[in-house]
């Protein structure tokens, strides 16, 4: 627990007292933000709120996922209860099982959460959402930093709100386009096609979508159309039809990172190759042995 924390919690009744107070009159303001940098595969931004914002940004979040969850298309793998990573690379290993898929486009979102246009995003929740302090607290909170794009990483609101904004993609792409092999983890997705020019018209349709409608771009080095038997490289993996493999970045990071309690997360990771799960075991056998031998000193 930080020491912000610890002193909101020692004058918790007030706390809680004076923010709905403010929140009432419509005084509320929410504060600035501290910054660090994490490094994985890229180097990301990660903003956090102070601790005021952050209950009032769990108190909207919790309010947008119940108005929300239930509209997002079955295909929308991310930041979802009883969804996730395992599920979507499930999903799509499922989408090129089927013999008439012969390609499927590969793409995801250039530098997405900081794309965002928050007067777009607005107008979308504005569609749905009528409660004037909803809507007060929702412009608070995306205008929370400066600029007129993008939303911060730390905020457990840009979760919810990414998937919002993309939402408009997933309808038109399974409602309007009527794609039946089209899934999405985070700004990530793929369409299958049973042809290299059905797939090429899906991809300009979609592309001019998202620049007309979301002020959005494709980032240009995912931006592919792959044949099935060559894998589709997604989410870390290169999925085939009959199994899955992990890329050579995510392997050394886990042989890494790997430590005793985190030995059942990895494992599922872990694709179907023999000389991935062979290479994996090793590494274990070889943590093990050290524990030991730590243990003797």
């Amino acid at each position: 627990m930080t020491r912000d924390l610890d002193l909101f919690m020692l004058e918790l009744e007030k706390e809680l007292i004076s923010l709905y107070a403010e929140i009432h009159y419509g005084v509320y303001r929410h504060g600035g933000y501290r910054h660090f940098y994490v490094t994985d595969n890229k180097k990301r931004k990660i903003s956090v709120a102070g601790v005021r914002d952050r209950v009032v940004q769990r108190m909207v979040y919790e309010y947008l996922v119940k108005l929300y969850d239930k509209r997002f298309v079955y295909d929308v793998w991310s930041c979802r209860k009883k969804k996730g990573l395992h599920g979507a690379l499930a999903r799509i290993q499922k989408f090129i099982r089927n013999k008439n898929i012969r390609f499927v486009w590969r793409a995801d979102i250039s530098k997405y959460f900081d794309s965002i246009d928050r007067a777009t995003l607005l107008d979308i929740l504005r569609r749905k959402i009528n409660g004037p302090v909803a809507l007060y607290l929702l412009n608070e909170i995306i205008n929370s930093a400066p600029g007129e794009k993008g939303l911060p990483i730390g905020n457990i609101t840009s979760q919810v709100l990414s998937n919002v904004y993309l939402n408009e993609l997933d309808r038109y792409v399974k409602i309007d386009l009527k794609v039946a092999g089209y899934a999405r983890y985070g700004d990530d997705f793929i369409v299958t096609a049973t042809s290299f020019d059905t797939a090429v018209e899906k991809r300009t349709k979609i592309s001019a979508f998202l620049s007309d409608k979301l002020k959005l771009s494709l980032n240009a080095k995912s931006d592919k159309i792959i044949k099935i038997k060559q894998g589709i490289p997604i989410l870390g993996q290169q999925i085939f039809r009959k199994g899955k493999r992990l890329n050579k970045r995510n392997i050394t990071r886990i042989n890494r990172r790997l430590k005793m309690n985190n030995i059942a997360s990895y494992a599922g990771l872990i694709a179907d190759s023999d000389k991935q799960k062979k290479r994996f075991t090793y590494a274990v056998l070889e943590l093990i042995e050290q524990e030991n031998n730590d243990r003797r000193i």
